[in-house]
């Protein structure tokens, strides 16, 4: 993938990933906005995905008392 734009994608469980910025990410992810070098989209997923858990996990977690 060197040398290549990637995109910043994430699914419905707000978990990223990068994938080539030509090509059409995979069902059930979706493009962010973010292209670059997979440096620089690595470097934005790590600053911005501050909470690895799923969103589903997340939800079931704040509705526990």
């Amino acid at each position: 993938m060197t040398g290549q734009d990637m995109s910043v994608v994430v699914n419905h469980e707000e978990q990223y990933s990068i994938w080539p910025a030509d090509r059409e990410p995979p069902s059930g992810w979706r493009t962010v906005g973010v292209t670059g070098s997979e440096d620089e989209c690595l470097d934005w997923i790590e600053r911005e995905w501050t909470d690895l858990r799923p969103l589903s996990l997340r939800r079931a977690m704040a509705e526990t008392p």
